[in-house]
């Protein structure tokens, strides 16, 4: 009986070690793009209050601006739950 036991808790400890593992694996490329991104700086020279009936992409077209530039200048932004009244930056650089 001890020897199963034992030979339970040498497994399930190799299992352990083994998921650990893979978690760090995983987690690593997560934080090592994490500090690539913190480098980047954003300068954004003016902003606009979202109206009604305003969305990312109408935003972006109102200001000659492609959707991929305006989500740049914006990386926080939420295009799913842009509200009335947030401030958006229309005008500006994202520089490394």
């Amino acid at each position: 009986m001890a020897k199963n036991a034992s030979m339970f808790v040498k497994m399930a400890t190799i299992l352990s070690l083994f998921l650990m593992f893979v978690v760090l694996a995983e987690s690593r490329s997560t934080l090592v793009d994490g500090l690539h991104k913190a480098k980047s700086a954003i300068v954004c020279n003016q902003v606009i209050g979202v109206e009604v009936g305003d969305d990312c992409t109408t935003i972006s077209q109102s200001v000659k601006m492609s959707l991929e530039s305006f989500l740049a200048i914006n990386p926080n932004i939420n295009c799913e739950k842009i509200f009335v009244g947030q401030w958006v930056c229309v005008d500006g650089s994202a520089t490394n």
